[in-house]
Formats: structure tokens, C-alpha cells, sequence
């Protein structure tokens, strides 16, 4: 009488988003970050971020890019550059300098943004490719030329 009516057609759960990376406090870093899984920033990077999963910029966190492209991003440091992203949200310790390309946007009370704001329905993350993917590790050129040896005619 008071049940629900089971639909095997519903999507899947979204992926529970987690931090599974953290750069210190007084840890300065330059250079990129690629590939899947959640980066904490609580201290200085300078460089490239385009992320499958979260990006936090941690209260001490200081990060200068072009353009951080991730599925989500959470800013309550500062970050110089453009942000792509299906969800920001800015809090109220956080400061942007840059413009946003957005399909869901928050902030906090006392939070800043200097930069345009661009909201769509779905935003292209642009992280496809070989360089954003898991990579299979690559077997030894000896090894393969043992597994298939090749005849000259």
C-alpha cells in the first residue's frame, strides 16, 4: 500500500567526491596536476590543474593557473586564474581573480570574486585524451617482440 514502485531504469549515484591528495602548508609546487581522484591545496601551486573530481584550495592555499578545469571546486584560498567547472563554490575566506565557467555556482557571505561569471547547462571540461587518463603500463619492447615474433619473408 505504501511502497514505492522499484524503477530498475534510475541512474546510478553520483561518484561521492574525496579528497585523496593534499599539498601542505609551506609546500610551494609548480607544475600539473592530471588525471582522477580529489587534490587539497593548502599551499602554493603554480601551473596547470585539469582534473577529473574535487579541487579544494585549502584557507592557506594559493594557486596561480591559466585555467583549473575539474568537476568540482572549492575555493577558500585564492586563486589567480580562470575556473571551469561543473560546481564552484566560493567561501567566505575565498578570493578568485579570473573568470567562471560554471554549471552550478555558490558563495559565501564575504567571499570574493573579481572576473565574469558564465553559467551553462553542461560545461566542456575539456579533459579527455591520453594525458587525463588512467594509463596501462607498457610492456617491455623485448618482452613483446618474445609474445609475437615476427618472420621476414
Amino acid at each position: 500500500m505504501f511502497k514505492r514502485p522499484t524503477n530498475t531504469n534510475q541512474p546510478a549515484p553520483a561518484q561521492i567526491e574525496r579528497v585523496t591528495s593534499v599539498l601542505g602548508e609551506g609546500i610551494s609546487w609548480h607544475g600539473r596536476i592530471s588525471g582522477r581522484g580529489g587534490v587539497r591545496l593548502e599551499g602554493i601551486f603554480e601551473g596547470e590543474i585539469a582534473l577529473h573530481g574535487l579541487v579544494v584550495v585549502g584557507e592557506t592555499g594559493k594557486v596561480t593557473c591559466d585555467n583549473v578545469r575539474a568537476n568540482s571546486v572549492i575555493v577558500a584560498g585564492a586563486v589567480h586564474g580562470n575556473i571551469t567547472a561543473d560546481k564552484l563554490e566560493i567561501r567566505s575566506t575565498g578570493r578568485v581573480w579570473g573568470n567562471v565557467v560554471v554549471s552550478a555556482f555558490s558563495t559565501e557571505e564575504g567571499a570574493f570574486l573579481r572576473g565574469q561569471v558564465t553559467m551553462e547547462d553542461q560545461v566542456d571540461l575539456q579533459l579527455e585524451g591520453p594525458e587525463y587518463e588512467p594509463q596501462e603500463p607498457a610492456q617491455d619492447d623485448a618482452q613483446s617482440q618474445q609474445d609475437n615474433p615476427q618472420t621476414e619473408s
